[in-house]
Formats: structure tokens, sequence, C-alpha cells
């Protein structure tokens, strides 16, 4: 039943960046990124999930602070074609059995980082996009122990899965919206 709320909340998020302009014509992208697709008239996809690569990385320096941690994520095209992305993504939590443990995640800024705020980006093959990801690590009424993070790009209802051997307070994910670079004091 839980999976199949999930599924339902992420097809209508996928509805809404679809409708708020994920997929936009070559003519609209051209002036909207300077890594625009080929010609205009030309239709850019929206990112899907087989198309990506999901990967969290450290920074320089490391986001650690205040009983706070946090790390990029970036999902990276590996198709041959460019493709839009846009928005938040939808964030998980789940065990070494890979069930899921109920996280709540809040979009907009986190701890480390400003958000961008909803901007389309497109993707070339082999580009990838940042989202800032920041959690707590203090003791709380409720602490989960994840050992991993299932992310859902914007616009899909397929998630991608990626190690996060973790404590959470709370299970709460902060993350910001995707950008080409986040920047991080």
């Amino acid at each position: 039943m839980r999976d199949t709320l999930r599924k339902a909340a992420a097809a209508a998020v996928a509805a809404a960046a679809l409708a708020a302009g994920t997929v936009l014509t070559g003519a609209q992208a051209a002036s909207a990124s300077p890594a625009s697709p080929g010609s205009p008239g030309e239709m850019t996809a929206t990112c899907r999930t087989s198309g990506l690569r999901a990967e969290l990385t450290s920074t320089d320096p490391e986001q650690v602070g205040m009983s706070h941690r946090g790390k990029l994520l970036r999902l990276t095209n590996t198709t041959d074609r460019a493709c839009a992305l846009r928005g938040y993504p939808g964030l998980e939590l789940e065990d070494t059995g890979h069930r899921p443990l109920g996280a709540d995640t809040r979009w907009g800024s986190t701890y480390f980082a400003q958000d961008p705020g909803k901007q389309t980006l497109f993707l070339q093959p082999g580009q990838s996009a940042e989202a800032d990801l920041v959690w707590a690590v203090a003791d709380g009424t409720r602490v989960l122990h994840a050992s991993y993070l299932e992310i859902t790009p914007p616009a899909s209802t397929d998630h991608l899965t990626v190690p996060f051997e973790e404590r959470v307070t709370n299970g709460v994910l902060s993350v910001t919206a995707f950008a080409y670079r986040i920047s991080v004091p």
C-alpha cells in the first residue's frame, strides 16, 4: 500500500513538473540555457531514470557542523541525447533489506546551501546536475538508521538507489532544487 501511494505521489509530481515546462522546444531551450539541444523545433525529452546515474559526493570543505551533515547529490546523463531536468528530487531512506523507512523530505535551502529554485536544466550526454542534501545527526525522538537512499528524479515515477549508511534524526532530509553547480561555502 505504501509503495502504491509513493508511486501515485511521484506520478502527480511528474505531471506537475511536465506542466511547468520540463519539456521545451529547441528554440525555447536555446533562450533558456547555453547547453541547449540541437536544431530549433527539436523536442528535448525529460531525463528518465534509466538514462541517469546517481551518486553522493563530499564537498571541499566537507559539510559538517552543528549536528548536520551534507553531501552533493549528483545526477549524470548517461544517454547519447540531451535531456531536461527541472526541480527537486523525491527522497526515501531504506534499511538493509531495501524497505522504506519513512523519510520526511523538505525542499528548499539547506543548512549549508541556498536553494537555487526551480530551473529547467538541459543535460548534454555526460553532463551532471547537483542538489545539496543535508540531514541532522543529533539524538532525537526518532533516529532512522539508513543503509540506502532512494532518489526519484523530477518528473519521474521510478527511482535510483545509492548506498547511504547514515543516522538521520527524525528521518528529515533537506534538499535543494537541482542546478548545474551548487555553491557550498
